[in-house]
């Protein structure tokens, strides 16, 4: 995610950083139109570079052990082609094995916490989109506050600046930025809803309000990770980005988030529409 006051480098930078971004928002768009396994395929795979970024961020000495340090993202990835069947339930049950049985295997709990990070992104995704009524909407929706949000808070921060959000673990974030990025990603969400035809109500209001918020948390949790680890990028997959890690923390705290409140109004089967539908 975007660090709201981050100045973008050079403009060769900049301009890397913005093909690459919107390149990979097209692939993302594409992928959760297509639906069905395709999407189920690629949060599959998605999931398993997040485990592997952790397990190389976190468990240092992993790649002298190769076939363990491997088991994370597997298991991570493993749980969500499970949920690609709609047991969702036994998704979380393979995310849970697969947690203790790497923290037993790397002794470490980050290990163990790395399975079930990557695996929460996954199923997250395919449960929201699976949703077969308001499954597009509800990944549209997602997507849209997640994104107006970090992009709310680049654009607002970096023009107003001002007093920082948590300098210790992330000081190029200013209350400005969080504040500006909380209103354009819940305009963000909003405006889905209205494009697809669906009733704007105070209540959707408050959903996007918490996925945004939780958003912010996502982002600032990755950034304390990394400082614990010393670390600046979770890796340099992307040009200009850093990792995978990098650019999903925020939609990772928020896609699980919102599963959860899909989960809980909607019922397994109906994670979009209990997400969506008050």
């Amino acid at each position: 995610m975007t660090d709201a006051s981050a100045a973008g480098g050079s403009g060769a930078e900049l301009r890397q950083r913005i093909v690459w971004g919107v390149g990979l928002a097209v692939v993302a768009l594409a992928v959760a139109v297509a639906g069905g396994w395709i999407t189920v395929v690629a949060a599959a795979v998605l999931t398993f570079i997040v485990g592997w970024e952790w397990t190389r961020m976190t468990v240092p000495r992993a790649p002298s052990a190769l076939a363990p340090a491997l088991g994370v993202p597997a298991f991570a990835a493993a749980a969500v082609i499970v949920a690609g069947f709609e047991a969702h339930v036994a998704a979380v049950i393979v995310a849970g094995l697969g947690a203790v049985l790497m923290g037993a295997a790397l002794r470490s709990a980050w290990a163990a916490g790395g399975v079930v990070y990557a695996a929460a992104l996954g199923i997250a995704l395919v449960a929201l989109r699976l949703d077969p009524v308001d499954g597009l909407v509800a990944v549209l929706f997602l997507f849209a506050v997640v994104w107006g949000a970090d992009t709310g808070a680049y654009t607002v921060g970096r023009t107003l600046g001002g007093p920082k959000l948590w300098p210790r673990v992330s000081p190029k974030k200013t209350w400005s930025g969080f504040l500006g990025g909380l209103a354009v990603g819940i305009a963000a969400g909003l405006l889905v809803i209205a494009i697809a035809g669906r009733p704007v109500t105070l209540t959707l209001g408050v959903v996007a309000l918490a996925l945004a918020l939780v958003s912010v948390a996502g982002d600032l949790f990755e950034s304390a990770v990394k400082r614990r680890f010393g670390v600046k990028d979770s890796s340099h997959i992307i040009p200009g980005h850093g990792g995978v890690m990098d650019r999903v923390d925020a939609l990772l705290f928020a896609a699980a988030a919102a599963a959860a409140i899909g989960w809980a109004h909607g019922g397994q089967d109906a994670v979009g529409q209990g997400l969506l539908r008050w």
